[in-house]
């Protein structure tokens, strides 16, 4: 039964991931925005949720306020950081993350500070059913982005990426498709991150670290840029390749794997870390394009 939990608790987290790393890969693979400033969102729609939900409003409401709060926020980004590219671009948008952290650390009277917000409402006290809704979530996000990958919107968002003179000379309007990409993909964060926050019950300023960051740029740089299939996969990957670590040594292993040493949990965080390297290391090395990509990662 303890194992069967383990499972369902992995399986939430996951199909979260993948709703982070799906948004992700609409600003930075479909439209070529190096954010990385990304997470702020998912933080942006947790506190945005929590934060409703404990004010007396409907959990559909807490939701529905995440994804609209998280959104305009990035379309609002989006407005002054439009004409920046690459590397200005990727500064911006971090920076904005550290502000993001900030006012999370020293609004107190809002978000308690440092303290966090604990007793957040979850959706729903049965993880199964938690599940079933994460991953129905999760499979129509990934819907609603094959299809919009596929629209003329679609078109003109991947056209913006490999040329975006080239579509200004066309008559595209450029600007007004990078806050509409910037404004979705945060939608789609902030929905993301209302999930985590119910599932937890808790949050805190920890969660516009930029070690979140990294750990989603891996599972997009893993997966691939511009696909779909690679944002499933690389979420997948990242998440899941080290969780046998946790194992090792345990009695429930068959002779002889029983008989090497646990890992002890003061180093089994840095080892997964390593283990993160190690894997960007040879997919950058062997498939620079990620293992579904169709872009390079720039």
């Amino acid at each position: 039964m303890a194992f069967e939990n383990y499972l369902i608790h992995l399986g939430i987290l996951l199909c979260i991931y993948v709703m982070l790393t799906i948004s992700l890969n609409l600003s930075v693979g479909f439209t070529g925005l190096l954010n990385l400033g990304h997470i702020a969102f998912f933080g942006i729609g947790a506190y945005a949720s929590a934060l409703l939900v404990l004010h007396g409003y409907p959990l559909w409401a807490g939701i529905v306020g995440a994804a609209l709060i998280a959104g305009l926020v990035g379309a609002l980004l989006a407005v002054p950081t439009s004409r920046l590219k690459g590397d200005y671009l990727a500064l911006a948008t971090l920076g904005f993350l550290f502000i993001m952290g900030t006012i999370a650390r020293n609004w107190t009277g809002l978000t308690r500070g440092p303290l966090g917000l604990p007793g957040i409402p979850r959706y729903t006290a049965n993880n199964q059913t938690l599940l079933i809704i994460a991953a129905v979530t999760a499979l129509a996000m990934t819907g609603i982005i094959w299809i919009i990958t596929r629209t003329r919107f679609g078109k003109t968002l991947q056209a913006v990426r490999d040329d975006e003179l080239a579509a200004q000379m066309l008559g595209k309007n450029t600007f007004a498709h990078k806050i509409a990409s910037m404004g979705l993909s945060a939608l789609l964060a902030g929905i993301a991150g209302s999930f985590f926050a119910h599932y937890i019950s808790f949050i805190d300023p920890s969660i516009f670290s930029s070690g979140d960051t990294i750990l989603a740029f891996s599972m997009l740089i893993v997966g691939g840029l511009a696909s779909i299939p690679g944002s499933l996969l690389g979420a997948t990957i990242i998440l899941l390749l080290p969780e046998p670590l946790r194992f090792i040594g345990s009695p429930l292993l068959p002779y002889p794997l029983n008989l090497i040493p646990p890992i002890p949990s003061a180093y089994l965080g840095p080892v997964r870390e390593m283990l993160f390297a190690l894997i960007l290391l040879l997919i950058l090395i062997y498939r620079p394009k990620g293992i579904f990509g169709k872009v390079d990662f720039q």
